[in-house]
């Protein structure tokens, strides 16, 4: 399954570790930059799914930076700055950056805005006008009960259909382990059954689909969400 990576620009050492402490213990993957040079090429490299950048960072100011990723990338932008006029916030945001985090900031409150920024940019599932699911390389036709993976066909059980439909429809939503058995089993059922029967047909479903099985993504301590495979 592909780790979700995060690149954290800011020349504060301190800083620095706290963040990679707290979101490694997310699930993350962290690779940080010292100044906005390194942070461009560090972006172009390791192509992250989100950017935490400082404001006041050496060589290319924060502002700059973001002028520059948003010339060549979508990739969600979360700005920290010891600075707290209305201005400055107003000038990231304008520029092209998704959210602003001033210091000292609450380490929940990064987490928190983190979580949302990667619900909200989470390739969600497509619905064609003839009711197909698409997510990555798979296609779910609910009318015909086919899945296809990159074109060919996969036989999957009555449940692992389910299973795949509900989340292909939550398009990117993380859904809890109780939502899905719920969804997939049935209120009144899902009480008698163990979560663990959701883990099982996530490794089944994501042997099922070969390569494209990392679509299926655990959310830590959450459940799981489609994520489109890279």
């Amino acid at each position: 399954m592909a780790q979700e990576k995060i690149l954290v620009v800011e020349d504060d050492k301190d800083i620095v570790k706290l963040l990679r402490y707290n979101l490694e213990k997310e699930g993350w993957r962290v690779v940080a930059a010292a100044d906005g040079e390194a942070g461009l090429a560090c972006l172009r490299r390791e192509r992250p799914d989100l950017l935490i950048l400082d404001v006041m960072i050496p060589k290319l100011d924060g502002f700059e930076v973001v002028k520059a990723v948003r010339r060549e990338s979508r990739v969600p932008v979360l700005m920290l700055t010891a600075r707290k006029e209305e201005l400055d916030r107003v000038l990231g945001l304008e520029l092209g950056a998704d959210d602003y985090v001033t210091k000292p900031f609450s380490v929940r409150e990064v987490l928190a805005r983190v979580k949302a920024l990667l619900r909200r940019s989470a390739p969600a599932a497509q619905s064609t006008p003839g009711g197909l699911l698409r997510a990555g390389g798979v296609e779910l036709d609910p009318e015909r009960y086919e899945v296809r993976v990159r074109g060919r066909a996969v036989e999957l059980t009555t449940k692992e259909f389910d299973f795949l439909k509900v989340l292909l429809q939550a398009a990117g939503r993380a859904l809890t382990r109780e939502q899905l058995l719920e969804k997939v089993w049935g209120y009144d059922r899902s009480l008698d059954l163990d979560t663990r029967t959701v883990d099982q047909h996530v490794t089944r479903l994501r042997d099922k689909l070969g390569a494209e099985g990392s679509i299926v993504a655990t959310v830590k301590n959450v459940g799981y969400r489609i994520k489109a495979a890279p």
